[in-house]
């Protein structure tokens, strides 16, 4: 099920990466730039939940949607994440925090995989828990600016992004710490 509808909204949502980063070099005034990207994250993140709601609805799940959903969510965030270590609105040592544990819980689920134990690193939710505070928190920061002529997103970007990093930690702890009795039992 390479091309059904969930499947191509998760295609969709990697297709939009290189628009988000590329409104930032349009010749257009910040602000703007500032907005168009936010709209861009907001749609993308809101067909995650979409693609796997139609994907139940419409008896569409598939193997390879359930492993591309995953990475288009990381590639997102991650490149979000440098785009605003790269503008300023976000700390490179958030972006190492968050960008290393992807790889690390990404690797840490195919090597699972392999040895049969993939159950044991299943999605938690504290891993959810963490991508909706992401989700939150990117178009905040990617926004910059006062929502509603009242809501500071910068302020609450930047303390929800350390909110992420901090559950980003925590939950590759619970991660690790699931996985450890089977890695134990593998190296013998």
């Amino acid at each position: 099920m390479f091309f059904t509808i969930p499947t191509i909204m998760t295609w969709a949502r990697i297709a939009a990466i290189p628009l988000i980063v590329g409104v930032f070099y349009l010749p257009i005034d910040l602000a703007t730039c500032n907005l168009l990207a936010t709209v861009i994250f907001v749609v993308s993140a809101a067909t995650d939940w979409l693609d796997g709601y139609l994907a139940r609805k419409l008896n569409q799940v598939s193997s390879f949607g359930a492993f591309l959903d995953p990475v288009a969510d990381k590639i997102l965030v991650c490149a979000s994440v440098l785009v605003l270590v790269h503008l300023g609105r976000a700390d490179v040592f958030v972006a190492l925090i968050i960008i290393g544990r992807e790889i690390a819980i990404s690797a840490l689920r195919e090597w699972m995989a392999q040895i049969g134990a993939s159950k044991s690193v299943a999605v938690h939710r504290i891993g959810k828990l963490k991508t909706v505070v992401q989700m939150v928190a990117i178009p905040f920061l990617l926004f910059d600016g006062l929502l509603f002529n009242y809501i500071d997103t910068l302020l609450w970007g930047e303390w929800l992004i350390w909110a992420a990093a901090v559950m980003t930690v925590w939950s590759m702890a619970y991660y690790l710490q699931k996985a450890i009795p089977e890695i134990k039992a593998r190296v013998k």
